[in-house]
């Protein structure tokens, strides 16, 4: 028996407020491929980059299936599904959301100290904080917590109860693998000081400027996720060179050119900025 009485109904439901869904089986996993896209041989969504079902009838390639056509959730394919289903999952990135997935109690009080407060639905072990905006989905962030967005699904739990609020940069950054430290360099050579009126004894004046302009192209080179991209690279850059003082106006005053050269404000550059000093302590 389903857990969600009549999942077909509140599919479409979703689907017509926007919401791409797909059937969820027993262990609220996805339907698995049918015969002919198993391993996807049909070809039909190489890499899962782009939501919807391939050509045939069936529900396949997991979260790439979700939709919100009506005619397909109500086709004999998916009405067979349906019938074997225990809830409705649903594409968060597709809809413009992101999901944050706290399976404890340890990860909610992070959550209610760390994030801002937004939509909010009980779990059978947690909550589900959900943000208007899409971003990378990453497992695993911290413990008990998982960024569910793009390429990924979630179970539908009901509508929840809060002010859904806009997706922060302090969940964007959980996205981010944190930098692995570079080796001290064998010659110790100082750097100008920055605001912080001190060395950089670490480093060299060349690994300085060459991890500014890695910052730079790594943001100036994006296509998509601009505010992930900046604040990620913004972190990249402080977590090196943000406690040593040698980083000067003009350093972060080309991440921020780069950064509105891709259409970011400059209140925007200046929020991404403080919200990396702090989530580093800095």
């Amino acid at each position: 028996m389903s857990e969600t009485p009549y999942p077909q109904h509140t599919a479409l439901s979703l689907a017509a407020s926007g919401v791409p869904v797909l059937p969820l089986r027993r262990g609220k996993v996805p339907f698995g491929n049918c015969t002919v896209c198993a391993d996807n041989a049909c070809g039909g969504r190489p890499n899962m980059k782009t939501p919807g079902p391939c050509r045939c009838a069936s529900v396949c390639h997991a979260w790439a299936a979700a939709t919100t056509d009506p005619a397909v959730i109500v086709s004999p394919a998916w009405a067979a599904a349906w019938r074997r289903a225990v809830c409705v999952g649903y594409h968060p990135g597709g809809a413009g959301l992101t999901v944050v997935d706290l399976d404890d109690a340890d990860a909610i009080a992070w959550a209610r100290t760390a994030l801002p407060a937004t939509r909010t639905v009980p779990t059978t072990r947690g909550q589900h904080w959900i943000y208007r905006g899409a971003m990378t989905s990453r497992n695993a962030v911290r413990p008990g917590v998982d960024i569910k967005s793009t390429m990924s699904y979630a179970r539908y739990l009901g509508s929840g109860t809060g002010a859904m609020a806009d997706l922060p940069d302090v969940v964007r950054a959980l996205a981010f693998k944190e930098p692995s430290r570079a080796r001290p360099a064998p010659h110790v050579v100082g750097v100008p000081a920055g605001a912080g009126g001190g060395e950089c004894p670490h480093r060299t004046p060349v690994y300085l400027e060459r991890g500014i302009a890695m910052a730079e192209q790594r943001i100036t080179e994006t296509s998509s996720a601009i505010h992930a991209t900046v604040y990620g690279a913004f972190l990249a850059v402080l977590s090196r060179h943000g406690r040593c003082g040698c980083l000067t106006d003009a350093h972060v005053a080309r991440l921020f050119t780069a950064a509105q050269s891709k259409g970011e404000t400059a209140r925007h550059c200046a929020e991404a900025w403080t919200n990396a000093r702090t989530t580093l302590g800095l």
